[in-house]
Protein backbone atom coordinates (compact mmCIF):
# COMPACT_ATOMS: atom_id res chain seq x y z
CA UNK A 1 0.00 0.00 0.00
CA UNK A 2 1.61 3.26 -0.96
CA UNK A 3 0.28 6.62 0.95
CA UNK A 4 1.73 10.03 1.03
CA UNK A 5 1.27 12.17 4.02
CA UNK A 6 0.34 15.84 2.91
CA UNK A 7 0.16 18.90 4.68
CA UNK A 8 0.19 22.07 3.39
CA UNK A 9 1.12 26.29 4.29
CA UNK A 10 -1.17 28.99 2.91
CA UNK A 11 -1.78 32.44 2.80
CA UNK A 12 -4.30 33.09 4.54
CA UNK A 13 -7.83 30.73 6.08
CA UNK A 14 -10.03 31.42 3.66
CA UNK A 15 -9.61 30.06 -0.41
CA UNK A 16 -13.21 31.75 -1.11
CA UNK A 17 -11.27 35.05 -0.51
CA UNK A 18 -8.50 34.15 -3.01
CA UNK A 19 -6.11 33.04 -0.83
CA UNK A 20 -3.17 30.48 -2.02
CA UNK A 21 -1.16 27.64 -1.31
CA UNK A 22 2.46 28.51 -0.70
CA UNK A 23 4.26 25.82 0.74
CA UNK A 24 3.49 22.03 0.03
CA UNK A 25 4.93 19.12 1.93
CA UNK A 26 4.54 15.41 1.71
CA UNK A 27 6.27 12.08 2.71
CA UNK A 28 5.73 8.65 0.97
CA UNK A 29 5.02 5.57 3.49
CA UNK A 30 5.19 2.12 1.59
CA UNK A 31 3.49 -1.10 3.68
CA UNK A 32 3.23 2.22 6.07
CA UNK A 33 6.60 2.72 6.57
CA UNK A 34 8.72 5.54 5.56
CA UNK A 35 10.16 5.01 1.91
CA UNK A 36 12.98 8.15 2.11
CA UNK A 37 11.11 9.69 -0.55
CA UNK A 38 9.40 13.27 0.32
CA UNK A 39 8.39 16.05 -1.68
CA UNK A 40 8.54 19.62 -1.71
CA UNK A 41 7.67 22.87 -2.58
CA UNK A 42 7.70 26.64 -1.49
CA UNK A 43 5.27 28.75 -4.06
CA UNK A 44 4.96 32.09 -4.98
CA UNK A 45 0.99 32.85 -4.56
CA UNK A 46 1.44 36.09 -6.80
CA UNK A 47 -0.36 37.95 -3.58
CA UNK A 48 0.65 39.22 -0.35
CA UNK A 49 0.25 36.51 2.91
CA UNK A 50 -1.95 37.79 5.78
CA UNK A 51 -0.50 38.60 9.20
CA UNK A 52 -2.39 35.96 10.95
CA UNK A 53 -1.30 33.45 8.49
CA UNK A 54 2.68 34.80 8.77
CA UNK A 55 2.33 34.25 12.83
CA UNK A 56 2.00 31.01 11.99
CA UNK A 57 4.06 29.76 9.62
CA UNK A 58 6.74 32.63 9.58
CA UNK A 59 7.07 32.72 5.90
CA UNK A 60 7.52 35.96 4.54
CA UNK A 61 6.61 37.33 1.02
CA UNK A 62 10.04 38.30 0.18
CA UNK A 63 10.76 34.82 0.41
CA UNK A 64 8.41 33.85 -1.63
CA UNK A 65 9.27 36.04 -4.81
CA UNK A 66 11.73 34.06 -6.80
CA UNK A 67 9.82 30.78 -6.16
CA UNK A 68 7.69 28.77 -8.57
CA UNK A 69 4.62 29.50 -9.09
CA UNK A 70 1.73 26.32 -8.44
CA UNK A 71 1.73 25.81 -12.34
CA UNK A 72 4.58 24.88 -12.94
CA UNK A 73 5.21 22.31 -10.26
CA UNK A 74 1.69 20.71 -11.02
CA UNK A 75 2.94 17.48 -13.19
CA UNK A 76 5.96 17.05 -10.55
CA UNK A 77 3.57 17.04 -7.89
CA UNK A 78 0.13 15.05 -9.65
CA UNK A 79 3.19 12.63 -10.09
CA UNK A 80 4.42 12.20 -6.84
CA UNK A 81 0.51 11.54 -5.24
CA UNK A 82 -1.16 10.21 -8.01
CA UNK A 83 -2.60 6.60 -7.15
CA UNK A 84 -2.12 6.96 -3.29
CA UNK A 85 -3.77 7.49 -0.34
CA UNK A 86 -3.40 11.32 0.47
CA UNK A 87 -3.28 11.15 4.60
CA UNK A 88 -4.17 14.61 5.94
CA UNK A 89 -5.05 16.79 9.24
CA UNK A 90 -8.24 18.61 8.92
CA UNK A 91 -8.20 16.95 4.79
CA UNK A 92 -11.03 19.28 3.56
CA UNK A 93 -8.60 22.41 4.24
CA UNK A 94 -5.71 21.00 2.52
CA UNK A 95 -7.07 19.44 -0.52
CA UNK A 96 -10.10 22.62 -0.72
CA UNK A 97 -7.11 24.83 -1.79
CA UNK A 98 -4.98 22.32 -3.94
CA UNK A 99 -8.40 21.59 -5.25
CA UNK A 100 -8.40 25.55 -6.07
CA UNK A 101 -5.01 26.26 -7.36
CA UNK A 102 -5.61 22.93 -10.02
CA UNK A 103 -8.69 24.49 -11.25
CA UNK A 104 -6.65 27.77 -11.56
CA UNK A 105 -3.87 26.29 -13.41
CA UNK A 106 -6.43 24.27 -15.92
CA UNK A 107 -10.09 23.40 -14.94
CA UNK A 108 -9.51 19.84 -17.09
CA UNK A 109 -7.16 18.69 -14.33
CA UNK A 110 -10.19 17.67 -12.15
CA UNK A 111 -9.84 17.31 -8.25
CA UNK A 112 -7.21 16.12 -6.05
CA UNK A 113 -9.81 13.06 -4.90
CA UNK A 114 -9.24 12.05 -8.45
CA UNK A 115 -5.79 11.44 -8.60
CA UNK A 116 -5.70 9.53 -5.27
CA UNK A 117 -7.71 8.59 -2.36
CA UNK A 118 -8.14 10.79 0.47
CA UNK A 119 -7.71 10.20 4.22
CA UNK A 120 -8.54 12.52 6.95
CA UNK A 121 -6.87 12.31 10.09
CA UNK A 122 -8.96 14.48 11.99
CA UNK A 123 -12.27 12.62 11.47
CA UNK A 124 -10.10 9.57 12.60
CA UNK A 125 -8.73 11.13 15.82
CA UNK A 126 -12.19 12.36 16.51
CA UNK A 127 -13.70 8.91 16.39
CA UNK A 128 -10.59 7.50 18.20
CA UNK A 129 -10.63 10.40 20.98
CA UNK A 130 -14.25 12.05 20.88
CA UNK A 131 -14.69 15.12 22.67
CA UNK A 132 -10.78 15.90 23.48
CA UNK A 133 -8.89 18.35 21.62
CA UNK A 134 -7.40 16.75 18.33
CA UNK A 135 -5.10 19.50 16.29
CA UNK A 136 -2.00 18.08 15.60
CA UNK A 137 0.01 19.53 18.63
CA UNK A 138 -2.57 17.46 21.33
CA UNK A 139 -2.21 14.77 19.04
CA UNK A 140 1.15 14.41 19.45
CA UNK A 141 1.15 15.26 23.39
CA UNK A 142 -1.56 12.27 23.75
CA UNK A 143 0.16 9.56 21.45
CA UNK A 144 3.76 10.47 22.80
CA UNK A 145 5.13 12.20 19.81
CA UNK A 146 8.27 14.56 20.07
CA UNK A 147 7.14 17.68 18.75
CA UNK A 148 9.63 19.93 20.91
CA UNK A 149 11.45 21.68 17.82
CA UNK A 150 7.20 23.17 16.37
CA UNK A 151 7.72 26.54 17.28
CA UNK A 152 6.48 27.42 13.70
CA UNK A 153 4.50 25.23 11.48
CA UNK A 154 6.05 24.05 8.29
CA UNK A 155 4.66 21.86 5.50
CA UNK A 156 7.23 19.29 5.28
CA UNK A 157 8.23 19.34 9.06
CA UNK A 158 4.19 18.81 9.93
CA UNK A 159 3.83 16.12 6.89
CA UNK A 160 6.29 13.65 9.17
CA UNK A 161 4.76 14.08 12.56
CA UNK A 162 1.38 13.83 11.55
CA UNK A 163 3.00 10.56 9.81
CA UNK A 164 3.79 9.32 12.97
CA UNK A 165 0.56 10.55 14.89
CA UNK A 166 -1.29 8.56 12.08
CA UNK A 167 0.55 5.32 12.56
CA UNK A 168 0.30 5.70 16.25
CA UNK A 169 -3.15 6.04 15.90
CA UNK A 170 -3.69 3.42 14.03
CA UNK A 171 -1.24 0.96 15.15
CA UNK A 172 -0.91 1.51 18.83
CA UNK A 173 2.24 2.55 18.56
CA UNK A 174 4.11 5.87 19.80
CA UNK A 175 6.21 7.79 18.93
CA UNK A 176 8.13 6.39 15.22
CA UNK A 177 10.99 9.32 15.70
CA UNK A 178 10.10 10.38 11.58
CA UNK A 179 10.48 13.74 12.87
CA UNK A 180 12.77 13.64 15.93
CA UNK A 181 15.92 15.09 14.97
CA UNK A 182 13.90 17.75 12.57
CA UNK A 183 15.31 20.89 13.98
CA UNK A 184 13.83 24.78 13.68
CA UNK A 185 13.75 25.68 9.97
CA UNK A 186 13.23 29.48 8.43
CA UNK A 187 12.09 29.97 5.33
CA UNK A 188 14.46 29.38 2.63
CA UNK A 189 16.62 26.86 4.90
CA UNK A 190 17.55 23.42 3.54
CA UNK A 191 15.40 20.71 5.31
CA UNK A 192 17.14 17.51 6.47
CA UNK A 193 14.75 15.07 8.12
CA UNK A 194 15.38 11.47 9.58
CA UNK A 195 13.60 8.44 7.43
CA UNK A 196 16.37 5.78 7.04
CA UNK A 197 16.09 3.15 9.48
CA UNK A 198 12.43 4.21 10.98
CA UNK A 199 10.53 1.29 12.04
CA UNK A 200 7.77 0.26 14.65
CA UNK A 201 9.05 0.54 17.56
CA UNK A 202 7.92 -2.57 20.01
CA UNK A 203 6.17 -1.39 22.78
CA UNK A 204 6.33 -4.59 25.88
CA UNK A 205 3.47 -5.33 27.87
CA UNK A 206 3.85 -4.78 31.53
CA UNK A 207 2.90 -7.25 34.38
CA UNK A 208 -0.32 -5.77 34.92
CA UNK A 209 -1.00 -5.99 31.20
CA UNK A 210 0.27 -9.61 31.01
CA UNK A 211 -1.89 -10.24 33.76
CA UNK A 212 -4.81 -9.11 32.45
CA UNK A 213 -4.04 -10.58 28.70
CA UNK A 214 -3.92 -13.95 30.70
CA UNK A 215 -7.35 -13.77 32.44
CA UNK A 216 -8.96 -12.99 29.17
CA UNK A 217 -7.20 -15.79 27.54
CA UNK A 218 -9.00 -17.70 30.56
CA UNK A 219 -12.37 -16.40 29.99
CA UNK A 220 -12.42 -17.00 25.76
CA UNK A 221 -11.08 -20.43 26.82
CA UNK A 222 -14.60 -21.21 29.24
CA UNK A 223 -16.32 -19.78 26.58
CA UNK A 224 -14.92 -22.47 23.76
CA UNK A 225 -14.58 -26.08 23.51
CA UNK A 226 -11.47 -25.49 21.64
CA UNK A 227 -9.94 -22.72 23.86
CA UNK A 228 -8.91 -19.71 22.44
CA UNK A 229 -6.92 -19.41 18.99
CA UNK A 230 -4.13 -17.50 20.96
CA UNK A 231 -3.46 -20.64 23.38
CA UNK A 232 -3.99 -22.95 20.52
CA UNK A 233 -1.32 -21.41 18.65
CA UNK A 234 1.15 -21.11 21.23
CA UNK A 235 0.57 -24.59 21.90
CA UNK A 236 0.85 -25.66 18.30
CA UNK A 237 4.37 -23.46 18.28
CA UNK A 238 6.28 -25.94 20.98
Amino acid sequence: MRQVVLDTETTGLEVRKGHRVIEIGCVELLERRPSGRTWHAYLNPDRTVDEGARAVHGIEDSFLLDKPRFGDVVEAFLDFVSGAEIIAHNASFDVGFLDAELRLVNPALGTLGEHARILDTLQLAREKFPGQQNNLNALCRRLGVDNQHRELHGALVDAYLLADVYLAMTAGQGDLGLALEAIEQSPGASITLPVSGAGLRVLRANQVELAAHRQRLKGLDAASAEGSIWNRAAAESI
